[in-house]
């Protein structure tokens, strides 16, 4: 509790107005931006409504948001891996929405993001697929579905589904 009452002193002192003390409870100031708060609002707004036109700014906003980098609380790790899986649908979202519009960069950076979080991801490997192919690059999709089968293979042995197959099976 002394630690505490120190680092709270320390804390108001050197930056006024940030910790609100409110007998029992200790929180942040409404005026602080938090990032994790930010980041949340984004996936909500894109679960919610989808893609309104403003999928770059979400994917630049999405891309690097990591919660507590280097903790391994328990409490942190349960975080982390929510924030993650929220970060994967967001980025699915924003790849599928993009590739509808064809808006082929930002679905190809969506579907490349959302497997750098889960190289496994089917699905972002589909939208990938397909936003080379409707670029007219059958040599980029190739190679993502080579790698993807690769990768597939190595750390699960399996095959690409079907609906994957098909994707490439033309080219």
């Amino acid at each position: 509790m002394e630690s505490l009452r120190v680092s709270m002193h320390l804390v108001s002192r050197q930056v006024p107005g940030l910790l609100v003390n409110e007998g029992a409870e200790l929180s942040l100031s409404d005026l602080v931006d938090v990032d994790l708060h930010r980041v949340r609002s984004c996936v909500r707004e894109l679960s919610q409504t989808g893609l309104n036109g403003n999928a770059a700014w979400a994917l630049n906003l999405l891309r690097d948001a990591e919660l507590l980098p280097g903790w391994y609380d328990d409490w942190v790790l349960f975080e982390q891996s929510r924030l993650r899986q929220d970060r994967l649908h967001a980025f699915h979202v924003i790849a599928r929405g993009s590739l509808a519009r064809c808006d082929f960069e930002v679905a190809l950076e969506a579907s490349e993001a959302a497997l750098e979080l889960e190289p496994l991801y089917e699905s972002a490997v589909g939208l990938l697929i397909q936003a080379h192919r409707q670029q007219g690059n059958n040599a980029a999709a190739l190679r993502a579905f080579e790698k993807y089968r690769a990768k597939l293979n190595e750390d699960m042995g399996l095959a690409p589904s079907e609906a994957i197959q098909r994707l490439v099976s033309e080219i």
